[in-house]
């Protein structure tokens, strides 16, 4: 197999487990939590002490509530990178580039998903957040896949690897 077929498996496997991961978590936070908050008197599920806590919120603008009220704008972003890195992905050579971009991918899958299928509208539905450390704003595995990414892809780049899995030359 190529390294090129392999890189595209690679993108494809992450982005589709990013976006299967993220629309199953999603789902139990809005059968869970939400019908916990609804009944009021229920708070967030302790995981580790006040460190890591389950709440349900809903939002409609990007990361950490920027931009709220703008969720249109947000959702044609993502198809624009969504489609840039597909046409990128045909000249993938970097298993690493391929994880990243395979984790953007589904993170921003994840969240479209949600902007195009929930109330009140097709590209202006909330997303679904429900993960909380203290002094942070609530996220989700897709948000968490477009950090993590965006971390990976800084790495690759720091240490001189370009998308096509060259090094860089001195």
């Amino acid at each position: 197999m190529s390294s090129r077929r392999t890189c595209l498996i690679i993108l494809g496997s992450v982005a589709l487990g990013v976006v299967i991961l993220d629309r199953l978590t999603k789902a139990w936070a809005v059968d869970t939590m939400l019908p916990r908050m609804q009944a009021g008197g229920a708070g967030p599920i302790d995981l580790i002490g006040t460190w890591v806590r389950l709440t349900y919120t809903e939002n409609t603008g990007a990361a950490f509530s920027l931009g709220t009220g703008y969720t249109w704008i947000f959702s044609i972003i993502a198809v624009v990178v969504a489609v840039v890195i597909l046409r990128t992905s045909r000249q993938l050579g970097s298993i690493g580039w391929s994880i990243a971009f395979g984790g953007l991918l589904g993170g921003l899958l994840g969240n479209l998903i949600d902007r195009i299928t929930r109330a009140p509208s097709p590209g202006m539905g909330s997303v679904v957040d429900f993960i909380a450390f203290p002094n942070f704003p609530v996220f989700n595995v897709a948000d968490m896949s477009i950090v993590c990414s965006a971390v990976l892809m800084v790495l690759l780049s720091l240490r001189g690897i370009d998308f096509k899995g060259r090094a860089a030359t001195a």
